[in-house]
Protein backbone atom coordinates (compact mmCIF):
# COMPACT_ATOMS: atom_id res chain seq x y z
CA UNK A 1 0.00 0.00 0.00
CA UNK A 2 1.34 3.38 -0.64
CA UNK A 3 2.19 5.80 1.58
CA UNK A 4 0.34 8.83 2.02
CA UNK A 5 1.26 12.13 2.79
CA UNK A 6 -1.60 14.20 2.81
CA UNK A 7 -1.29 14.85 6.57
CA UNK A 8 2.13 16.46 6.15
CA UNK A 9 2.25 18.20 2.68
CA UNK A 10 -0.24 21.23 3.26
CA UNK A 11 -1.47 23.90 0.84
CA UNK A 12 2.11 25.89 0.51
CA UNK A 13 4.53 23.57 2.61
CA UNK A 14 5.34 20.29 4.43
CA UNK A 15 4.61 20.39 7.89
CA UNK A 16 4.34 17.37 10.46
CA UNK A 17 5.53 15.87 13.46
CA UNK A 18 8.99 14.29 13.53
CA UNK A 19 9.52 10.89 13.15
CA UNK A 20 6.20 10.04 13.70
CA UNK A 21 4.77 11.40 10.23
CA UNK A 22 8.02 12.21 8.65
CA UNK A 23 11.90 11.59 9.12
CA UNK A 24 15.38 11.53 7.74
CA UNK A 25 14.45 8.97 5.42
CA UNK A 26 11.68 10.89 4.16
CA UNK A 27 13.69 14.21 3.59
CA UNK A 28 16.43 12.70 1.56
CA UNK A 29 13.19 11.59 -0.99
CA UNK A 30 11.87 14.90 -0.49
CA UNK A 31 15.29 16.23 -1.86
CA UNK A 32 15.93 14.18 -4.90
CA UNK A 33 11.98 15.00 -5.33
CA UNK A 34 12.15 18.42 -5.24
CA UNK A 35 15.23 18.58 -7.82
CA UNK A 36 13.45 16.18 -9.89
CA UNK A 37 10.43 18.46 -10.06
CA UNK A 38 12.15 21.88 -10.75
CA UNK A 39 15.06 20.60 -12.94
CA UNK A 40 17.27 22.16 -10.66
CA UNK A 41 21.28 21.76 -11.15
CA UNK A 42 22.09 23.87 -8.09
CA UNK A 43 20.21 24.34 -5.17
CA UNK A 44 20.42 26.79 -1.72
CA UNK A 45 19.10 25.01 2.02
CA UNK A 46 18.57 26.37 5.12
CA UNK A 47 17.22 25.75 8.57
CA UNK A 48 15.64 26.94 11.79
CA UNK A 49 16.97 25.96 15.57
CA UNK A 50 14.44 23.00 16.18
CA UNK A 51 16.87 19.63 17.59
CA UNK A 52 15.46 17.73 14.53
CA UNK A 53 16.51 20.61 12.08
CA UNK A 54 20.28 20.10 11.09
CA UNK A 55 19.74 16.13 10.60
CA UNK A 56 16.59 16.63 8.18
CA UNK A 57 18.15 19.48 6.63
CA UNK A 58 20.98 17.22 5.88
CA UNK A 59 19.02 14.17 4.25
CA UNK A 60 17.52 16.55 1.94
CA UNK A 61 20.85 17.35 1.02
CA UNK A 62 22.03 13.90 0.13
CA UNK A 63 18.89 13.02 -1.42
CA UNK A 64 19.51 16.06 -3.87
CA UNK A 65 23.37 15.75 -4.65
CA UNK A 66 23.38 11.96 -4.83
CA UNK A 67 21.43 13.25 -8.50
CA UNK A 68 23.96 15.52 -9.19
CA UNK A 69 22.78 18.45 -7.82
CA UNK A 70 25.07 21.31 -6.40
CA UNK A 71 24.15 22.18 -3.13
CA UNK A 72 24.60 25.31 -0.88
CA UNK A 73 24.26 25.24 2.84
CA UNK A 74 23.87 28.70 4.59
CA UNK A 75 23.04 26.98 8.03
CA UNK A 76 20.93 28.61 10.29
CA UNK A 77 19.10 31.30 9.33
CA UNK A 78 15.52 32.71 8.89
CA UNK A 79 13.06 32.02 6.64
CA UNK A 80 13.21 34.87 4.60
CA UNK A 81 17.09 34.89 5.04
CA UNK A 82 16.53 31.72 2.72
CA UNK A 83 14.38 33.70 0.36
CA UNK A 84 17.11 36.51 0.56
CA UNK A 85 20.10 33.52 -0.44
CA UNK A 86 17.79 32.19 -3.37
CA UNK A 87 16.81 35.30 -4.78
CA UNK A 88 20.64 36.83 -4.85
CA UNK A 89 22.08 33.11 -5.81
CA UNK A 90 19.27 32.81 -8.14
CA UNK A 91 18.19 29.29 -6.65
CA UNK A 92 16.06 26.79 -5.75
CA UNK A 93 15.65 27.00 -2.33
CA UNK A 94 14.28 24.62 0.95
CA UNK A 95 14.26 26.06 4.54
CA UNK A 96 13.88 23.71 7.23
CA UNK A 97 11.20 24.98 9.57
CA UNK A 98 7.49 24.67 11.44
CA UNK A 99 7.83 28.05 11.93
CA UNK A 100 5.33 28.83 14.77
CA UNK A 101 4.52 25.04 15.72
CA UNK A 102 5.32 23.15 18.74
CA UNK A 103 8.78 21.48 19.01
CA UNK A 104 8.01 17.98 18.69
CA UNK A 105 6.76 19.70 14.66
CA UNK A 106 9.26 20.13 11.90
CA UNK A 107 8.49 20.70 8.05
CA UNK A 108 9.86 22.02 4.68
CA UNK A 109 9.08 25.79 2.70
CA UNK A 110 10.34 25.32 -0.78
CA UNK A 111 10.80 27.77 -3.35
CA UNK A 112 12.08 28.02 -7.10
CA UNK A 113 15.21 30.63 -7.78
CA UNK A 114 14.39 33.76 -7.10
CA UNK A 115 12.14 33.04 -3.99
CA UNK A 116 9.32 32.22 -6.57
CA UNK A 117 6.59 30.29 -4.85
CA UNK A 118 6.09 26.26 -4.49
CA UNK A 119 2.59 25.68 -3.47
CA UNK A 120 0.24 22.50 -4.52
CA UNK A 121 -0.24 24.00 -7.89
CA UNK A 122 3.41 25.18 -8.79
CA UNK A 123 4.93 21.87 -7.92
CA UNK A 124 4.40 20.65 -4.52
CA UNK A 125 1.94 18.05 -5.46
CA UNK A 126 4.13 16.85 -7.99
CA UNK A 127 6.93 16.26 -5.21
CA UNK A 128 4.48 14.55 -3.18
CA UNK A 129 3.34 12.14 -5.75
CA UNK A 130 7.15 11.34 -6.48
CA UNK A 131 7.99 10.79 -2.87
CA UNK A 132 4.54 8.59 -2.21
CA UNK A 133 5.46 6.03 -5.32
CA UNK A 134 9.09 6.31 -4.70
CA UNK A 135 8.20 5.54 -0.46
CA UNK A 136 6.50 2.58 -2.13
CA UNK A 137 8.74 1.36 -4.95
CA UNK A 138 12.17 2.92 -4.11
CA UNK A 139 13.63 5.73 -5.70
CA UNK A 140 14.90 4.98 -9.19
CA UNK A 141 18.30 4.49 -9.46
CA UNK A 142 20.44 7.31 -10.52
CA UNK A 143 21.87 7.37 -13.33
CA UNK A 144 25.24 5.20 -14.51
CA UNK A 145 28.01 8.14 -14.60
CA UNK A 146 26.34 10.83 -12.68
CA UNK A 147 28.99 12.20 -10.59
CA UNK A 148 27.33 13.46 -6.85
CA UNK A 149 26.89 16.80 -6.79
CA UNK A 150 29.33 19.22 -4.60
CA UNK A 151 28.25 20.16 -0.67
CA UNK A 152 29.53 23.78 -0.03
CA UNK A 153 29.10 26.23 3.12
CA UNK A 154 28.08 29.48 2.66
CA UNK A 155 27.26 33.05 5.09
CA UNK A 156 24.51 34.79 3.88
CA UNK A 157 23.84 37.18 7.01
CA UNK A 158 25.74 39.63 6.32
CA UNK A 159 24.67 39.95 3.00
CA UNK A 160 20.91 39.79 3.89
CA UNK A 161 21.62 42.49 6.28
CA UNK A 162 23.20 44.97 4.09
CA UNK A 163 20.35 44.50 1.59
CA UNK A 164 17.42 45.26 4.14
CA UNK A 165 19.19 48.23 5.22
CA UNK A 166 19.75 48.91 2.00
CA UNK A 167 16.10 49.36 0.96
CA UNK A 168 15.06 51.37 4.19
CA UNK A 169 17.10 54.48 5.65
CA UNK A 170 17.03 54.80 9.35
CA UNK A 171 20.30 56.35 9.36
CA UNK A 172 18.96 59.88 10.56
CA UNK A 173 15.92 59.08 12.72
CA UNK A 174 15.90 59.86 16.22
CA UNK A 175 17.34 57.18 19.08
CA UNK A 176 14.44 54.79 19.76
CA UNK A 177 14.53 52.20 22.69
CA UNK A 178 13.21 48.93 21.16
CA UNK A 179 12.48 45.87 22.49
CA UNK A 180 12.45 42.37 20.87
CA UNK A 181 10.88 38.97 21.87
CA UNK A 182 12.83 36.58 19.09
CA UNK A 183 10.78 33.89 21.41
CA UNK A 184 14.24 31.44 21.28
CA UNK A 185 13.67 31.43 17.56
CA UNK A 186 15.74 32.83 14.43
CA UNK A 187 15.01 36.41 15.48
CA UNK A 188 17.92 35.98 18.12
CA UNK A 189 19.98 35.16 15.03
CA UNK A 190 19.30 37.45 12.49
CA UNK A 191 18.29 40.79 14.27
CA UNK A 192 21.97 41.59 15.89
CA UNK A 193 23.27 41.81 12.19
CA UNK A 194 20.32 43.79 11.07
CA UNK A 195 20.17 46.03 13.96
CA UNK A 196 23.92 46.76 14.43
CA UNK A 197 24.94 50.40 13.42
CA UNK A 198 21.25 51.83 13.80
CA UNK A 199 20.40 54.63 16.17
CA UNK A 200 18.33 51.82 18.45
CA UNK A 201 18.57 50.72 22.04
CA UNK A 202 18.18 47.27 21.64
CA UNK A 203 16.86 45.05 24.57
CA UNK A 204 16.71 41.92 23.85
CA UNK A 205 14.42 38.82 25.21
CA UNK A 206 14.79 35.35 24.84
CA UNK A 207 17.71 35.79 22.22
CA UNK A 208 19.51 31.93 22.62
CA UNK A 209 18.75 29.69 19.98
CA UNK A 210 16.36 26.78 21.30
CA UNK A 211 14.07 24.50 19.05
CA UNK A 212 11.78 23.18 22.89
CA UNK A 213 10.49 27.38 23.04
CA UNK A 214 11.48 26.92 26.70
CA UNK A 215 9.93 30.75 27.40
CA UNK A 216 6.38 30.65 25.46
CA UNK A 217 5.52 29.65 21.83
CA UNK A 218 7.32 31.42 18.85
CA UNK A 219 3.63 32.68 17.74
CA UNK A 220 3.29 36.31 18.70
CA UNK A 221 -0.21 36.14 16.71
CA UNK A 222 -1.40 34.56 20.33
CA UNK A 223 -2.37 37.01 22.82
CA UNK A 224 -0.80 34.99 25.71
CA UNK A 225 2.98 35.00 23.72
CA UNK A 226 3.12 38.87 23.65
CA UNK A 227 2.34 39.09 27.40
CA UNK A 228 6.42 39.10 28.69
CA UNK A 229 7.19 41.79 25.98
CA UNK A 230 4.24 44.14 26.69
CA UNK A 231 4.71 44.04 30.26
CA UNK A 232 8.68 44.81 29.14
CA UNK A 233 8.15 48.13 26.71
CA UNK A 234 6.22 49.26 29.73
CA UNK A 235 8.87 48.60 32.10
CA UNK A 236 11.93 50.16 30.10
CA UNK A 237 10.07 52.87 29.25
CA UNK A 238 10.68 51.87 25.01
CA UNK A 239 9.41 53.42 22.62
CA UNK A 240 8.02 49.87 20.99
CA UNK A 241 8.31 46.09 20.76
CA UNK A 242 9.15 43.71 18.23
CA UNK A 243 7.89 39.96 18.57
CA UNK A 244 9.26 37.38 15.93
CA UNK A 245 7.75 34.04 15.25
CA UNK A 246 10.60 31.05 15.25
CA UNK A 247 11.45 31.13 12.10
CA UNK A 248 11.66 35.19 11.76
CA UNK A 249 9.69 35.67 8.94
CA UNK A 250 7.13 37.56 10.48
CA UNK A 251 7.19 40.32 12.92
CA UNK A 252 4.08 41.69 15.43
CA UNK A 253 4.57 45.36 16.68
CA UNK A 254 3.57 46.54 20.36
CA UNK A 255 3.44 50.45 21.05
CA UNK A 256 4.58 52.00 24.11
CA UNK A 257 1.41 51.42 26.01
CA UNK A 258 2.24 47.85 25.67
CA UNK A 259 -0.96 47.51 22.90
CA UNK A 260 -0.57 45.12 20.13
CA UNK A 261 -0.65 46.90 16.76
CA UNK A 262 -2.88 45.02 14.25
CA UNK A 263 -0.97 43.60 11.38
CA UNK A 264 -3.88 45.30 8.99
CA UNK A 265 -2.49 48.69 10.59
CA UNK A 266 1.01 48.29 9.91
CA UNK A 267 0.00 46.62 6.18
CA UNK A 268 -1.67 50.40 6.00
CA UNK A 269 1.16 52.23 7.07
CA UNK A 270 3.96 50.22 5.14
CA UNK A 271 1.51 50.50 2.15
CA UNK A 272 1.76 54.07 2.41
CA UNK A 273 5.77 54.42 2.83
CA UNK A 274 6.14 52.15 -0.02
CA UNK A 275 3.36 53.74 -2.09
CA UNK A 276 5.70 57.30 -1.49
CA UNK A 277 9.02 55.10 -2.55
CA UNK A 278 7.09 54.90 -6.19
CA UNK A 279 5.85 57.84 -6.77
CA UNK A 280 2.35 57.61 -5.12
CA UNK A 281 1.42 54.51 -7.79
CA UNK A 282 1.49 50.90 -7.48
CA UNK A 283 -0.35 47.74 -6.76
CA UNK A 284 -0.81 46.78 -3.26
CA UNK A 285 -2.02 43.24 -2.38
CA UNK A 286 -4.19 42.75 1.02
CA UNK A 287 -5.59 39.17 1.67
CA UNK A 288 -9.44 39.30 2.59
CA UNK A 289 -9.13 39.15 5.97
CA UNK A 290 -7.46 42.39 6.31
CA UNK A 291 -9.36 45.90 7.62
CA UNK A 292 -11.18 47.93 5.19
CA UNK A 293 -8.68 50.32 6.33
CA UNK A 294 -5.76 48.65 3.98
CA UNK A 295 -7.32 49.36 0.58
CA UNK A 296 -8.81 52.97 1.52
CA UNK A 297 -5.21 53.79 2.40
CA UNK A 298 -3.83 52.39 -0.58
CA UNK A 299 -6.63 54.30 -2.84
CA UNK A 300 -5.62 57.93 -0.40
CA UNK A 301 -2.38 57.14 -1.33
CA UNK A 302 -2.50 56.94 -5.14
CA UNK A 303 -2.73 52.90 -5.36
CA UNK A 304 -3.93 49.91 -6.66
CA UNK A 305 -5.41 47.93 -3.59
CA UNK A 306 -6.00 43.95 -4.94
CA UNK A 307 -7.75 41.33 -2.50
CA UNK A 308 -6.70 37.62 -2.80
CA UNK A 309 -6.76 34.45 -0.60
CA UNK A 310 -5.14 33.67 2.31
CA UNK A 311 -1.20 31.99 2.30
CA UNK A 312 2.28 33.40 1.03
CA UNK A 313 2.01 30.79 -1.89
CA UNK A 314 -1.04 32.97 -3.62
CA UNK A 315 0.16 36.34 -2.33
CA UNK A 316 3.34 36.05 -4.20
CA UNK A 317 1.98 34.63 -7.07
CA UNK A 318 -0.30 38.29 -7.44
CA UNK A 319 2.26 40.17 -6.75
CA UNK A 320 4.36 38.46 -9.42
CA UNK A 321 1.39 38.50 -11.98
CA UNK A 322 0.19 42.20 -11.28
CA UNK A 323 3.55 43.64 -10.55
CA UNK A 324 2.77 44.96 -7.04
CA UNK A 325 4.80 47.24 -4.64
CA UNK A 326 3.80 45.19 -1.44
CA UNK A 327 2.02 42.75 0.15
CA UNK A 328 0.12 42.24 3.70
CA UNK A 329 -1.60 40.01 5.56
CA UNK A 330 -4.07 39.96 8.88
CA UNK A 331 -0.93 37.26 9.95
CA UNK A 332 1.74 39.76 9.87
CA UNK A 333 3.29 38.37 6.84
CA UNK A 334 4.70 41.57 4.32
CA UNK A 335 5.32 41.00 1.28
CA UNK A 336 8.09 43.13 -0.93
CA UNK A 337 8.65 43.51 -4.86
CA UNK A 338 12.30 44.78 -3.87
CA UNK A 339 12.46 41.40 -1.81
CA UNK A 340 11.80 38.96 -4.60
CA UNK A 341 7.77 39.49 -3.84
CA UNK A 342 8.32 37.17 -1.03
CA UNK A 343 7.68 38.01 2.83
CA UNK A 344 10.25 39.64 5.49
CA UNK A 345 9.18 40.54 9.04
CA UNK A 346 12.08 42.18 9.35
CA UNK A 347 12.07 44.60 6.69
CA UNK A 348 8.44 45.70 7.62
CA UNK A 349 9.97 46.18 11.37
CA UNK A 350 12.73 48.46 9.74
CA UNK A 351 9.44 50.38 7.78
CA UNK A 352 7.87 50.99 11.50
CA UNK A 353 11.58 51.85 13.34
CA UNK A 354 11.83 54.58 10.15
CA UNK A 355 8.20 55.75 10.59
CA UNK A 356 8.42 56.31 13.79
CA UNK A 357 11.95 57.64 14.24
CA UNK A 358 11.28 60.01 11.62
CA UNK A 359 9.04 62.00 13.63
CA UNK A 360 8.51 63.04 17.31
CA UNK A 361 5.02 61.33 18.14
CA UNK A 362 4.55 57.73 19.74
CA UNK A 363 3.51 54.83 18.08
CA UNK A 364 0.20 54.62 19.30
CA UNK A 365 -0.71 58.17 17.69
CA UNK A 366 1.23 57.51 14.77
CA UNK A 367 -0.96 53.91 13.51
CA UNK A 368 -4.21 55.69 14.89
CA UNK A 369 -4.83 56.99 11.46
CA UNK A 370 -4.18 53.03 9.63
CA UNK A 371 -6.81 51.48 12.92
CA UNK A 372 -10.10 52.93 12.10
CA UNK A 373 -12.60 49.45 12.41
CA UNK A 374 -13.15 47.45 15.50
CA UNK A 375 -11.31 44.00 14.92
CA UNK A 376 -11.82 40.67 16.77
CA UNK A 377 -8.20 39.17 15.23
CA UNK A 378 -8.37 35.64 14.82
CA UNK A 379 -10.54 33.21 16.71
CA UNK A 380 -10.12 29.79 16.61
CA UNK A 381 -12.13 27.03 17.08
CA UNK A 382 -11.30 23.63 16.95
CA UNK A 383 -13.98 21.85 15.03
CA UNK A 384 -13.89 17.69 13.61
CA UNK A 385 -16.81 18.61 11.27
CA UNK A 386 -15.52 21.96 9.36
CA UNK A 387 -17.17 21.50 6.22
CA UNK A 388 -20.27 21.00 8.34
CA UNK A 389 -20.08 23.93 10.01
CA UNK A 390 -19.13 26.09 7.54
CA UNK A 391 -22.34 24.92 5.18
CA UNK A 392 -24.06 26.15 8.37
CA UNK A 393 -23.43 30.04 8.86
CA UNK A 394 -23.57 29.73 4.96
CA UNK A 395 -26.92 28.76 5.21
CA UNK A 396 -27.54 30.88 7.97
CA UNK A 397 -26.54 34.09 6.68
CA UNK A 398 -27.05 33.25 2.85
CA UNK A 399 -30.93 34.60 3.11
CA UNK A 400 -30.51 37.48 5.43
CA UNK A 401 -31.15 40.50 3.87
CA UNK A 402 -28.74 43.25 2.91
CA UNK A 403 -25.91 40.72 3.00
CA UNK A 404 -23.70 39.15 0.85
CA UNK A 405 -21.18 36.28 0.31
CA UNK A 406 -18.60 34.92 -1.42
CA UNK A 407 -16.30 31.93 -1.38
CA UNK A 408 -12.66 33.20 -2.50
CA UNK A 409 -11.26 31.59 0.70
CA UNK A 410 -13.72 29.92 3.06
CA UNK A 411 -16.63 32.01 3.52
CA UNK A 412 -16.82 35.77 3.59
CA UNK A 413 -20.03 37.41 4.28
CA UNK A 414 -20.69 41.13 4.64
CA UNK A 415 -23.14 43.20 5.70
CA UNK A 416 -23.39 47.14 5.80
CA UNK A 417 -21.41 48.15 8.39
CA UNK A 418 -19.93 44.58 9.47
CA UNK A 419 -18.01 41.54 8.01
CA UNK A 420 -16.38 37.94 8.86
CA UNK A 421 -14.22 35.39 7.10
CA UNK A 422 -14.47 32.06 8.51
CA UNK A 423 -12.48 29.73 7.00
CA UNK A 424 -10.48 26.17 7.59
CA UNK A 425 -7.00 26.04 8.74
CA UNK A 426 -4.52 24.84 6.10
CA UNK A 427 -2.43 23.16 8.56
CA UNK A 428 -4.49 22.33 11.98
CA UNK A 429 -8.39 21.12 12.64
CA UNK A 430 -9.55 24.70 13.07
CA UNK A 431 -12.00 27.12 11.66
CA UNK A 432 -10.31 30.33 11.86
CA UNK A 433 -12.92 33.46 12.43
CA UNK A 434 -12.28 36.95 11.99
CA UNK A 435 -15.27 39.93 12.28
CA UNK A 436 -14.45 43.53 11.35
CA UNK A 437 -17.17 46.16 12.57
CA UNK A 438 -17.58 49.81 12.57
CA UNK A 439 -18.21 50.20 16.30
CA UNK A 440 -17.91 47.44 19.11
CA UNK A 441 -21.13 46.57 19.65
CA UNK A 442 -21.90 45.46 16.39
CA UNK A 443 -18.48 43.66 16.33
CA UNK A 444 -19.38 41.76 19.50
CA UNK A 445 -23.42 41.13 17.95
CA UNK A 446 -21.62 39.47 14.75
CA UNK A 447 -19.17 37.65 16.76
CA UNK A 448 -20.92 36.02 18.94
CA UNK A 449 -23.78 35.01 16.56
CA UNK A 450 -21.14 32.94 14.26
CA UNK A 451 -18.95 31.46 17.34
CA UNK A 452 -22.57 30.00 18.56
CA UNK A 453 -23.12 28.24 14.65
CA UNK A 454 -19.59 27.46 15.17
CA UNK A 455 -19.42 25.82 18.18
CA UNK A 456 -22.67 24.28 18.02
Amino acid sequence: MAIDLSNIVKAYDVRGVVPDEWDEPLAELFGAAFVEVTGATAIVIGHDMRPSSPALSAAFARGASARGVDVTLIGLCSTDQLYYASGKLNLPGAMFTASHNPARYNGIKLCRAGAAPVGQDTGLSAIRELVERWSEDGAPEVPAGTTPGTVTEQDTLTGYADHLKGLVDLTAIRPLKVVVDAGNGMGGHTVPTVFEGLPLDLVPMYFELDGTFPNHEANPLDPKNIVDLQARVKAEGADLGVAFDGDADRCFIVDERGEGVSPSAITALVAARELARNGGTGTVIHNLITSWSVPEVVRENGGTPVRTRVGHSFIKEEMAKSGAIFGGEHSAHYYFKDFWNADTGMLAALHVLAALGGQDGTLSALVSSYDRYAGSGEINSTVADQAGRLAAVKAAYGSAPGVTLDELDGLTATGDDWWFNLRASNTEPLLRLNVEARDSATLEKVRDEVLALVRA
